[in-house]
């Protein structure tokens, strides 16, 4: 039997060929054998126009992040949850500031895969007169702070529904678009402290480019009259070199019963362009897979494709 004799470089030179082999078919991620591939999610706050408000104040405490198949009624302390630490001393929005402005409020280092739902906790408002959770309308002369109700908002958070994906040894990006005209809802009959209510349906998260600093919107609602529909998912694509194959911006939305329809508004954000080049792809489980006209974006402002009527399959 022949026996060969390696030198120390030679040797450390297998050890990393083999290490690197490994990482190709297993996944690596730095933190050594057995431990999950993990990637970077960055999480922001935007908002859409609102007509009815001069501000809309929120106050927030704490984010969570929900893993796909995780009790997405799991107490704000179950140890399943992961905390996005805020990255921000300001913790207090008026979330009209936010249309077409991406707010980080934070960064986290998680495990790779797919998410299924942000928990946004909010400070309590303690004290009516001086609430931090608010609406002021827009002809009210005296500014008066009307407190928002925010039900669970304090304890288990506004669970604000939506799949994303965190890529491995990637930063990924979301944005929880804010929108006041279905987050707060009036209620008639009651107490002025308890005359509006922030409802979690009002805020989509909308997954972008990580990069994306001015931008645009599509925007449109999605209906269906004669046939019921719980959720669709909304891509855009660019047209062109990659030929529509990889999503700008994805995201999910939720359909409410009103006037005799199944709708749900969404609005995407994207970089701008003057050309063409953005189409809105638009899935519901039972229905055809919708594709819009191309559409341009410009800077600051929302390119609408209108309502978008759900044909439902054979």
């Amino acid at each position: 039997m022949k026996c060969t004799m390696y030198s120390p470089k030679r040797l450390l030179f297998t050890a990393c060929l083999l290490a690197m082999t490994a990482c190709l078919f297993f996944g690596c991620s730095g933190g050594g054998g057995g431990t999950p591939a993990t990637g970077t999610l960055k999480v922001s706050l935007t908002d859409r126009f609102a007509d009815q408000f001069a501000e809309v104040r929120i106050t927030i405490r704490a984010i969570k992040v929900v893993p796909v198949g995780y009790d997405e009624n799991a107490d704000d302390d179950d140890p399943g949850l992961i905390d996005i630490p805020l990255s921000t001393e300001i913790r207090s929005f008026n979330v009209l500031d936010l249309a077409f402005v991406q707010h980080l409020l934070g960064t986290q280092v998680l495990p790779a895969g797919t998410y299924s739902q942000i928990r946004l906790i909010l400070e309590p408002n303690a004290d009516p007169l001086n609430p931090l959770n608010y609406v002021v309308l827009a002809d009210d002369i005296t500014h008066e702070r009307i407190p928002l109700k925010t039900p669970s908002a304090q304890q288990s958070g506004l669970k604000v529904k939506g799949q994303f994906e965190v890529e491995a040894g990637a930063i990924s990006a979301i944005a929880l678009d804010f929108d006041p005209n279905t987050a707060i809802v009036e209620r008639g009959n009651t107490q002025q402290n308890e005359k509006y209510i922030l409802k979690p349906t009002g805020i989509r998260i909308v997954q972008t480019d990580p990069s994306l600093s001015g931008f645009g919107s599509i925007s449109g609602t999605v209906s269906a009259t004669f046939k019921d529909w719980s959720s669709a998912t909304v891509a855009i694509k660019r047209r062109g070199a990659i030929n529509d194959s990889a999503p700008i911006a994805v995201g999910s939305i939720f359909s409410s019963y009103t006037s005799g329809r199944w709708e749900a508004p969404f609005a995407a954000f994207v970089p701008p362009s003057t050309e063409p080049v953005y189409k809105a792809f638009i899935s519901a489980p039972g229905f055809r897979l919708y594709s819009s006209p191309a559409v341009p974006v410009t800077q600051g402002e929302t390119s609408s494709i209108g309502e978008v009527f759900l044909a439902p399959l054979p």
